[in-house]
């Protein structure tokens, strides 16, 4: 791995920094108290984006987007991780996993969500299936010719404001030696069609105005037209589009614990106690030391993993690590910062409060740490026969 950005690299850094710092600061204040997102700012953030030429920069530059490496994207998503999750959602990063489009659902599903004209959203969790996929109960039987879909999904990030949603579907099962085991297909859905609604989900300590939403499928029919790559092959499309989403959530703890390290460091600059910046005594300046190498060590764990899939390198085991270490590191560093500044750290005049909150989530969506900890120890052992 090449120590060290690129020009290029760099101007990427500055760009996104600047616009997060510009575009999405002011008005986090609002969207905190209110838990909404204002339409007309959303759409100006999502303006200015594609004025910037950074809507959709996760896709290819033959599909319209503008082809940043796995490198590049991740420090796209480590500068977002700065602002508010509610707010930068309109920066506009639709799901990978639609370049599985085939004929015509290019120009109805693809080229439009990367062109910022139709959002998307990504639907796999239900009430009773979150890690184990296997579990899910949501399901799409055959009657003449089409899919009849009938079943509830939760936690649906994003799908307040999406057109059409990318959701796995039971679609058969097999018997095998341990049991059951669920065939899984991807299909698209629109916003609208008879017998599925979308409507709000649970209340969130973390990252207010970035809903998760509910979905029921009542009877809800849907043409073979509607497959995501191919009948049963949902965990295919899933393995080849999806996995790396664990890095945003690294890149994205990194870019946020390195935002609160800031507010910790310059309160420890300024505060006096016993006559004294409170940054000398060794209680805080020992925590300082302990956060930013913890940030440091999190953010070149997850280059490294980015920078391995554009080599083309296997990279299940680092992403699984960059996501376990970054967002348990967040949680720390959060922690950390809260207590340098005392009493003042749990009040809402600062957003270290929200940080603490938001910081929560992260050791729990695109698989828990448990998870994480499987994959990591999985890799190690198989090749022992272990």
């Amino acid at each position: 791995m090449q120590f060290g950005l690129t020009e290029e690299q760099e101007m990427i850094v500055s760009t996104v920094r600047a616009f997060v710092e510009n575009e999405i600061y002011p008005h986090e204040d609002e969207v905190e108290r209110t838990g909404e997102v204002p339409p007309e700012i959303a759409e100006a953030i999502k303006q200015k984006t594609l004025d910037l030429g950074f809507y959709a920069c996760n896709f290819p530059e033959s599909v319209g987007g503008a082809g940043l490496s796995h490198l590049e994207f991740a420090l796209v998503e480590r500068e977002l991780g700065r602002g508010s999750m509610a707010l930068n959602h309109f920066f506009g990063r639709p799901q990978n996993i639609l370049m599985a489009c085939e004929g015509e659902q290019i120009q109805r599903y693809l080229l439009p969500a990367v062109r910022g004209e139709r959002m998307d959203a990504l639907a796999m969790t239900e009430p009773g299936a979150g890690s184990d996929i296997r579990s899910m109960k949501c399901s799409a039987v055959r009657d003449g010719g089409d899919w009849v879909v009938n079943g509830t999904k939760h936690f649906i990030s994003g799908a307040d404001h999406a057109d059409f949603v990318i959701v796995f579907l039971a679609t058969g099962e097999d018997e095998t030696p341990r049991g059951p085991k669920k065939r899984i297909t991807a299909f698209l859905v629109d916003r609208g069609t008879p017998g599925f609604t979308i409507r709000e989900g649970y209340k969130s300590v973390s990252h207010r105005g970035y809903k998760n939403m509910i979905l029921d499928f009542d009877d809800c029919r849907l043409p073979d037209a509607q497959v995501l790559g191919q009948v049963d092959g949902g965990f295919a499309v899933m393995n080849t589009w999806l996995y790396a989403t664990r890095i945003t959530v690294a890149t994205m703890s990194v870019g946020r614990a390195r935002r609160v390290f800031d507010y910790a460091l310059n309160y420890a600059a300024e505060r006096e106690q016993f006559g004294q910046k409170i940054g000398k005594f060794q209680g805080v300046s020992f925590q300082l030391a302990d956060m930013i190498t913890e940030i440091d060590a999190a953010d070149l764990l997850t280059l490294a993993a980015a920078e391995r899939l554009d080599r083309g390198l296997p990279a299940n085991r680092e992403i699984a690590s960059a996501k376990l270490y970054a967002s348990e590191m967040l949680a720390r560093v959060t922690d950390a910062a809260i207590q340098i500044h005392g009493g003042m750290g749990l009040m809402d005049d600062l957003p270290l409060e929200r940080f603490w909150r938001d910081a929560r989530v992260e050791r729990i969506w695109d698989g828990t740490s448990e998870i994480q900890r499987h994959i990591i120890s999985r890799d190690l052992l198989r090749p022992l026969g272990a």
